[in-house]
């Protein structure tokens, strides 16, 4: 399994091409807009684009997700249903946060936790990890240690809960419950910023950590 992060839209969202090694088959998570930079870097890796992964439903994630699914014909898999009423806004966020228009979509399928999604030889568990959202997932490959946390957690702090329908303490233990179990040694991709790893955060994170580390 590879990666590359692409920082997309004035929000620098981390948008992320992953893909299968042997097939080159490629999924994009979170095309938020400026679609664009991701293509060209499909092209550049000479990638067969198959997929549309969505972490939640929030504008800076999701904004570019339909007209891209239109374009190139691509199924739309994820967030939980729970976000269902975030994607219905998307017109309403576009205009809030003065985004292109966003064009409206339903997702191909709606992901549960415990869920596996593949792609060529390559698989990723799916995690639901309300809080930020109530319908955020996390995509999580075991073998290659990584995981695409969106905007629950980051490099020293937490995803926002103040949003319509967020909750800390669900955000906290979607962390301390969900995520930091997996292991330490996880790196991850946050929505924003650069990567960490799981036992860094559990360590220091001030937000999150874990008294009894260590």
């Amino acid at each position: 399994m590879q990666y590359e992060i692409i920082p997309v839209t004035g929000f620098q969202q981390n948008c992320t091409l992953v893909w299968c090694d042997s097939s080159k088959d490629a999924a994009v998570i979170d095309p938020g807009g400026d679609l664009d930079k991701i293509l060209a870097r499909v092209e550049a890796l000479q990638l067969k684009l198959s997929q549309i992964w969505l972490t939640h439903g929030h504008i800076d994630h999701a904004g570019g997700t339909g007209e891209l699914a239109e374009k190139l014909n691509l199924p739309i898999i994820g967030p939980h249903k729970e976000d269902e009423f975030w994607l219905e806004a998307l017109a309403q966020q576009s205009q809030m946060f003065g985004f292109p228009a966003a064009q409206p979509f339903t997702p191909t399928r709606w992901l549960e936790d415990g869920d596996e999604v593949k792609l060529g030889e390559e698989s990723f568990q799916v995690i639901h990890c309300p809080g930020h959202t109530p319908g955020h997932v996390v995509f999580y490959h075991e073998g290659a240690q990584f995981a695409q946390v969106g905007d629950v957690l980051f490099q020293g702090s937490i995803g926002r809960t103040d949003f319509p329908k967020g909750n800390h303490g669900d955000l906290i233990r979607s962390i301390r419950e969900k995520l930091f179990p997996l292991g330490d040694d996880i790196r991850f991709v946050p929505g924003h910023g650069p990567m960490s790893t799981f036992g860094r955060e559990r360590e220091s994170n001030p937000f999150c950590s874990d008294p009894n580390y260590g």
